[in-house]
């Protein structure tokens, strides 16, 4: 526990030097204020208040932000050490690789659930303060904040992977800028694709959703669609969110950070400093 401990004290230390933090917050905070105050307009026609539609544009902004910020501050985790000569050293220490990952994650995960926090709690105290907001607008935020930690915490994983995979890190940033791609906007296009060519048969029926809802990034915003009917209202996601059980898309983006550890660890387990 100390050593896992020491290893997330080092990350975050490195993290505030380098003003990864400041940034990621800082982003949060000016596109989520921006979708607020841009997405007001349906409030009065739709006949929620401004929160619920804030936290409808807020949950597509965190489907494409919350993975890149991820990938971003992941890429290097470990191709970066090795191009940086720092592995070695790291490997040296009484610590297996296991708990280095597991000290990595912990430290960055609290980045960007300290980014999520403020970015999403300062713009729905702001949409709540000038529109107004009722119970279940209010859980719809603190589900948003809560989901949009664990997605990213996925896509931690996945750069990890991808981290590991790499000879540099400059490869590692491609794999990931391409990882990130394929998982937010060409999965979706994929499957768009395959709906119009099926013409309402079998796989628009019952094959679509469940693989839609395979993807953590289509998993996330299902959860949040299916969880509150305001903001399934305001998203236009009912449909999709009513063909799966409510279990799905929860058990879907809750397995992806193992499955995505577990094969970043066994990958890494491989690597000679």
């Amino acid at each position: 526990m100390m050593r896992f401990l020491a290893i997330a004290s080092s990350e975050m230390r490195i993290l505030r030097r380098n003003r990864w933090l400041f940034t990621a917050t800082l982003i949060m905070v000016l596109f989520a204020l921006a979708l607020t105050f841009a997405g007001s307009a349906p409030t009065g026609s739709l006949g929620v208040d401004m929160l619920t539609v804030s936290v409808a544009s807020m949950t597509t902004l965190s489907v494409y932000l919350a993975p890149l910020l991820a990938l971003m501050i992941s890429f290097d985790a470990i191709a970066g050490d090795a191009d940086r000569g720092s592995l070695a050293l790291l490997l040296s220490y009484p610590a297996g690789r296991g708990e280095v990952l597991l000290g990595k994650f912990a430290a960055h995960l609290a980045a960007l659930g300290f980014a999520m926090l403020i970015g999403f709690g300062t713009a729905g105290a702001v949409a709540a303060w000038y529109g107004g907001a009722g119970p279940e607008s209010l859980m719809a935020l603190a589900r948003l904040i809560a989901t949009s930690i664990l997605l990213g915490g996925v896509f931690l994983t996945l750069g990890y992977l991808m981290s590991a995979l790499s000879k540099t890190a400059t490869a590692a940033a491609g794999m990931s800028a391409g990882l990130w791609l394929v998982f937010v906007v060409l999965f979706d296009l994929g499957l768009l694709g395959a709906v119009v060519m099926d013409e309402g048969g079998v796989f628009t029926r019952q094959v679509f959703p469940w693989v839609m809802v395979a993807n953590p990034a289509d998993a996330f915003r299902v959860w949040n669609v299916a969880a509150s009917e305001g903001v399934a209202l305001t998203s236009g996601m009912a449909g999709a969110a009513n063909a799966l059980p409510n279990w799905a898309a929860p058990v879907s983006l809750l397995l992806w950070p193992f499955l995505g550890f577990a094969a970043a660890r066994l990958v890494f387990r491989r690597i000679e400093p």
